[in-house]
């Protein structure tokens, strides 16, 4: 399932390098049964909004044998442990209807969405009439929270307007784990977040009304996993859907059934990852998770949040992990403590990121806290420091389709080239930024808020 409300990545709140951080637009997920998502000087007037032409996910460079175990964890279980017990998906072609009041590109970047379903995971998914087997509902947020308060946008089976929702609830239609084949399931997408929030909505709310159900902290390459690093759906998650829909699956086939027919199959889709060596990761502890979820969740004090922060940390070094859950726990460490210690955050930041440039799989990760850290060294008036961390930084958000992430990299860019007295070249990166910060940002104002945002980190007496 998809947990409530995700929260927004470290590195779009560049505000935490200035000053205190204002509580995230969104939480991590709750246990829950529901697959939702977690919910500068500027010119007169801006460029027109970007949008990629075109996907270039990374291929999975792991194992298909640690992949066959993953398979099997994200389609037997729900986030909440409960364990599912028959896989299930779509038998025949899927045809996807849109309802409410979405905006022209919500339409646009859904269509891009189906092309890649059918060109990378070899559905036979795309645009139909009312009586399709998936509906996209665009409602606005406060009808979305009127059924779960906490949710940014979610994916429910049995139903195809939000209205149905209690009542099928009621009767257990909306149960995943009462379903022998996937017949008819609705998504419901806020209209008034931004462009790119809405993208990765559909994103991950189609994925799983198509496919696997769970999140797996382990997994480095996925939008199957809480920590919010990747936008779009990965070479890894379509490799995971192509295999839910490869002919020798079908609905009703138990845990054991599918676990017979993985490696011949995965071996088929992927001969890649027959040659490569398994390196599989344990188990995530709930613990670790609770610990995660309280410091990143909404309801907890701010001495909360650090302690369990801190306990994240510390269930990591138990554990003995090496790997990018333990990069994540510095990662959220840095934001806990960034208001009052800019030097411990810097510290923990600095460790996040030797950790995530270890594996070539979290290179999106490495670029999130690359420009955490590119803030902190502008703040401290040293450009040349910046432009290094946030060398080969744009074209890996480029590559994620993260217009978001990509803008705030070249604003931070803009801002090291002023300091090191490069301006024209800065104006020019401050410009092309725009296009992707509509994208990423929204409205106009929000743009202008994130470019002061951004331009305050220096002092006002160094400014040309």
């Amino acid at each position: 399932m998809r947990g409530v409300l995700r929260y927004i990545p470290m590195a779009f709140a560049l505000s935490a390098c200035i000053g205190p951080v204002d509580a995230p637009r969104t939480s991590l997920p709750v246990s829950s049964e529901t697959p939702t998502r977690m919910a500068q000087p500027a010119p007169t007037s801006l460029p027109a909004m970007k949008v990629f032409a075109r996907a270039l996910p990374q291929a999975p460079l792991r194992a298909n044998s640690d992949m066959a175990r993953d398979f099997l964890d994200l389609s037997f279980q729900l986030e909440s442990g409960r364990d599912l017990p028959v896989f299930t998906r779509f038998e025949g072609p899927i045809r996807v209807s849109v309802s409410g009041t979405p905006t022209q590109g919500m339409v646009d970047d859904l269509g891009r969405l189906l092309k890649r379903l059918r060109a990378e995971a070899g559905i036979d998914i795309d645009f139909g009439k009312s009586a399709s087997q998936i509906t996209v509902q665009a409602v606005s947020s406060a009808q979305i929270r009127r059924y779960l308060p906490q949710a940014a946008c979610f994916v429910v089976p049995g139903i195809t307007r939000l209205s149905q929702y209690h009542a099928a609830r009621r009767r257990g239609d909306t149960d995943w784990a009462r379903l022998d084949t996937r017949r008819r399931i609705a998504i419901f997408v806020p209209v008034d977040v931004t462009p790119q929030e809405a993208r990765d909505c559909l994103h991950e709310e189609l994925a799983q009304a198509l496919g696997p159900l769970n999140d797996l902290y382990r997994l480095p390459d996925s939008t199957f996993n809480d920590d919010n690093m990747h936008a779009v759906l990965t070479g890894f998650d379509m490799l995971m859907l192509r295999a839910t829909y490869a002919p020798e699956l079908r609905s009703g086939m138990t845990r054991a059934q599918v676990a017979s027919a993985l490696p011949a199959l995965l071996s088929r889709l992927n001969p890649e990852g027959d040659g490569r060596l398994s390196r599989p990761l344990g188990r995530t502890p709930e613990d670790w998770t609770r610990a995660i979820q309280t410091a990143l969740g909404p309801d907890a004090d701010d001495r909360d949040r650090i302690r369990a922060a801190q306990q994240a940390l510390t269930i990591a070094g138990r554990e003995g992990w090496q790997d990018h859950r333990l990069a994540f726990a510095h990662f959220v460490m840095a934001r806990m403590v960034q208001p009052t210690d800019r030097r411990a955050a810097h510290a923990h930041l600095t460790h996040a990121l030797k950790l995530y440039r270890a594996r070539p799989d979290t290179a999106p990760h490495a670029a999130h806290v690359a420009a955490q850290l590119a803030a902190h060294a502008i703040r401290g008036q040293d450009g040349d420091r910046a432009l290094a961390l946030l060398q080969g930084q744009a074209d890996v958000a480029r590559r994620g389709e993260n217009a978001a992430l990509l803008a705030s990299i070249q604003l931070l860019r803009a801002e090291a080239l002023d300091l090191t007295g490069r301006s024209p070249a800065a104006t020019s990166v401050r410009l092309d930024s725009l296009g992707w910060a509509r994208y990423g940002f929204g409205p106009d104002w929000a743009v202008r808020a994130k470019l002061n945002e951004i331009a305050a980190l220096r002092p006002n007496d160094i400014r040309g």
